[in-house]
């Protein structure tokens, strides 16, 4: 009797949170290891190294001269939406030659944010098309640095080519609120893109 007694007044245990990987991705210098740190409640893995002279002839830096360093691997941080609900996030390296690991850190991902600036939109093309190819679900936000132009929506998704129901957000990658808003929208397109696919197998 005391041991029923016990058990009835015990706690169920909580259960786990989900918890899903997001990629950040886009071109060299556009925002992602600003949105991760800005959004991540732990202290964020960087892989960053310092550009050097070697690296000039093949990292473009026009538009962001006053960057001096570059992802050489990831980055990562880690978000609660909700308490049963957490993401984790890979930032993947912008420059070229280091896009041999996007296959790895893509592995297992719910879906993706496509950094854009629209000074240099070209720059996300290969990382739009990257998921588009491999059929990860992906937000585009438009990281809107201080004095570039500002674009609508239909404008940038029409420059990009993008499927109608690719979401287009503008955002500002230092600002919490704002990058945690880029992140719910890539999580709803990403949940309700994997239950049309189940429908139509259906």
């Amino acid at each position: 009797m005391v041991f029923g007694r016990l058990d009835r007044g015990r706690k169920r245990p909580a259960a786990a949170p989900v918890a899903l990987k997001i990629l950040v991705a886009g071109g060299f210098g556009v925002g992602k290891t600003t949105l991760v740190g800005a959004v991540s409640e732990i202290q964020p893995l960087r892989t960053e190294e310092l550009l050097t002279e070697a690296g000039r002839p093949v990292d473009d830096i026009d538009g962001v001269e006053g960057k001096h360093t570059t992802t050489v691997a990831m980055d990562f941080g880690r978000i609660t939406l909700r308490e049963d609900l957490v993401l984790y996030l890979f930032g993947t390296p912008g420059q070229q030659r280091f896009w041999f690991l996007w296959d790895e850190l893509a592995q297992g991902a719910l879906g993706a944010v496509v950094l854009a600036d629209t000074r240099r939109l070209a720059d996300c093309f290969a990382a739009v098309d990257y998921f588009e190819r491999r059929g990860i679900a992906f937000t585009l936000a438009v990281n809107c640095f201080d004095g570039a132009e500002r674009h609508p929506e239909e404008a940038v998704r029409d420059a990009l080519d993008l499927d109608p129901h690719v979401p287009v957000v503008m955002c500002d990658a230092r600002d919490r609120e704002s990058a945690k808003d880029v992140l719910v929208s890539v999580v709803e397109h990403a949940l309700a893109s994997s239950a049309a696919r189940r429908t139509a197998a259906v």
